[in-house]
């Protein structure tokens, strides 16, 4: 099994990380930290965009995980972005078969932003075709899930 975090945070020591390696604990996986990609904004069209590339990864995977900081009540802008320009370019389902895991963290965030991020981490999930494994916001939670 392979197993992809991508990571929006753009401190990629950061708690964002942190927690993916407290849910991937003893397991094999490969960090793709999007700060280090050139991922233009939906409708612009660059020769040195490197949207492609980051899904060419995510097609190499049986796992993703997904992370991102809690930045204004919501996933931070470099994950946005990503789910944004998602739309078209990958067709309904063309992750069928995969896991999906999806990382939250912030200093002390309130149930409607968490419940705000879950929805839009499981329509992007049910979308693309990823069995939604779920959303992990602490280290206890981390502790707990096998990832698959």
């Amino acid at each position: 099994m392979s197993i992809l975090f991508i990571n929006a945070s753009p401190n990629k020591e950061g708690n964002t990380a942190k927690l993916a390696a407290e849910l991937l604990s003893g397991k094999e996986y490969e960090t793709l930290d999007l700060v280090d990609y050139k991922i233009y904004a939906y409708g612009q069209d660059f020769p040195d965009d490197q949207f492609n590339t980051v899904i060419g990864k995510i097609n190499g995977a049986n796992t993703v995980v997904m992370g991102s900081p809690l930045y204004w009540h919501n996933i931070c802008g470099l994950m946005r972005n990503f789910l944004d320009r998602c739309y078209g370019p990958v067709r309904q389902g063309a992750f069928s078969g995969k896991n999906l895991y999806f990382i939250i963290q912030g200093a002390s965030p309130e149930k409607w932003q968490l419940e705000a991020c879950e929805f839009t981490m499981s329509r992007f999930a049910g979308l693309y075709g990823f069995t939604y494994k779920g959303m992990i916001t602490d280290q206890s939670q981390a502790k707990r899930i096998s990832v698959e």
